[in-house]
């Protein structure tokens, strides 16, 4: 089943518009080999993957050895790796409607360390894919800056799942405050209770689709994480087995119900290194969990909000708080330590914010800071800081409620000055406006734009 990705028009922007070698980034399973294979077959006369990962990298390699092979005395070889690419593909010309994808390129340093020559040397396009773009820290792989453009796959978003479920379009006509028939609020609201139980990972939403089986899609999600498990330990020496990885995931869930009032500086790994240690018969060091958590990073499993003391924007703390990047992973781990199903629903809707103003930060460029943020005000948290990059560049408290909660330290900041909107993001509600409050269905948040 072909999934609607928005992702696909950004590759043919690239095409369109850019000369650079493509990076495309992003955890494993969220759909990068299928969608760049098919953009490839729609937009490119001829196309070449190699997946370093198997049989395809290593025949690959060794065209690359054989087109370099030189020895003392001889002429050196003319474009080796034009050469390569003709040994591992007959019919290979180097010309603008050509496109060599190579996945998995964290598998092979030599390789990736030939991206500026892809990009200088060659008329055809390379795009270049990783599921596990940490280890190329490694002081073997060579930064590619200037010669590199990325592209980050996520999960599917709650538009796109809307989108595979067929009611796109009803998504597209709500309004934003109520101006739209309750019957089809209460619609997509339905389908977004399904998509905070499942996340979006491609497999869990094609097997809803297909099924309508939660059930199944958490076995779909756990064959995701397993996998996830079974690859990373090929990549530390110092961390041995699954159960590691499965302790430092429900660690970082304990964390997420533990620190509400947010981390200080290096608290998170020092938190996490107890938890780990604690929970589970190892003597695992706080560098291995700095790593870790770098890892998981790098990877696309995990990522961090900061924090703005007292609403002061230039009182700014980075990775303070931990997310996870899919709404399952979020829900899987939270119910595996025992958490109670409100503080679940809880942190479910904070961490759907925090992955819209993350795609809003890399993506649209619409709002300031590294990474989305809380603040703190008068002893109290607002859960979200948000400074527009648009218009007139107003600042919002965006606060995430269930049920009847108060934002009462966002309204604190609106009316102290300190913020000139506040935001309120509900499940049940249609939306509404009142002076500088404006109310919005949370499954709606990705249509909001802070321009008002």
């Amino acid at each position: 089943m072909y999934l609607k990705r928005k992702i696909y028009d950004r590759l043919t922007q690239w095409k369109k518009e850019s000369s650079l070698t493509l990076e495309v980034t992003g955890a494993r399973q969220v759909g990068k080999t299928y969608i760049i294979n098919k953009f490839a077959d729609e937009h490119f006369c001829k196309k070449i993957y190699i997946n370093l990962f198997e049989d395809s990298g290593n025949e690959f390699l060794e065209c690359l050895r054989r087109a370099r092979d030189w020895e003392p005395g001889q002429e050196r070889p003319e474009k080796p790796i034009h050469k390569a690419l003709e040994l591992f593909d007959k019919d290979f010309t180097d010309e603008r409607d050509t496109v060599v994808i190579i996945d998995e390129i964290q598998e092979s340093s030599a390789v990736y360390n030939l991206i500026r020559e892809f990009t200088r040397s060659f008329q055809c396009r390379f795009i270049v894919t990783g599921s596990y773009l940490g280890r190329i820290l490694n002081a073997d792989f060579k930064l590619s800056a200037g010669d590199l453009t990325a592209l980050r796959v996520e999960t599917l978003t709650f538009e796109e799942f809307a989108d595979a479920c067929g009611l796109k379009g009803s998504f597209d006509k709500l309004d934003l405050y109520g101006g739209s028939d309750p019957e089809e609020y209460e619609k997509i609201k339905k389908l977004y209770d399904v998509y905070c139980q499942i996340g979006g990972y491609p497999a869990v939403v094609t097997e809803y689709i297909e099924t309508k089986s939660l059930a199944k899609c958490r076995e779909k999600l756990e064959d995701v994480i397993r996998l996830f498990y079974s690859e990373s330990s090929r990549y530390f020496d110092d961390i041995l087995d699954d159960a590691v990885y499965d302790n430092l995931f429900c660690s970082v869930a304990r964390i997420l119900l533990k620190e509400k009032k947010g981390l200080d500086a290096d608290s998170f790994s020092e938190s996490l290194q107890k938890l780990v240690v604690h929970d589970y018969d190892s003597n695992i060091s706080k560098a291995v969990c700095n790593r870790a958590i770098n890892w998981l990073q790098s990877a696309g499993i995990l990522d961090f909000a900061g924090k703005v003391t007292e609403c002061k924007i230039l009182d700014f703390k980075a990775r303070c708080r931990c997310f996870f990047t899919d709404l399952g992973l979020t829900r899987y781990f939270l119910r595996k330590i025992g958490a109670d199903h409100t503080a679940i629903e809880g942190l479910i809707q904070e961490n759907f914010v925090f992955l819209e103003l993350r795609r809003r930060q890399e993506r649209l460029q619409e709002i300031a800071l590294e990474m989305p943020a809380f603040a703190t005000y008068r002893e109290g948290e607002i859960d979200f800081f948000v400074k527009s990059l648009v218009g007139s560049e107003k600042i919002y408290a965006v606060e995430v409620k269930s049920g009847k909660g108060q934002a009462s330290s966002g309204q604190k900041a609106l009316d102290d000055g300190k913020v000139d909107y506040l935001l309120l993001l509900k499940g049940n509600t249609m939306g509404g406006r009142a002076d500088m409050v404006y109310t919005v269905p949370i499954y709606l948040f990705s249509k909001f734009r802070f321009d008002l």
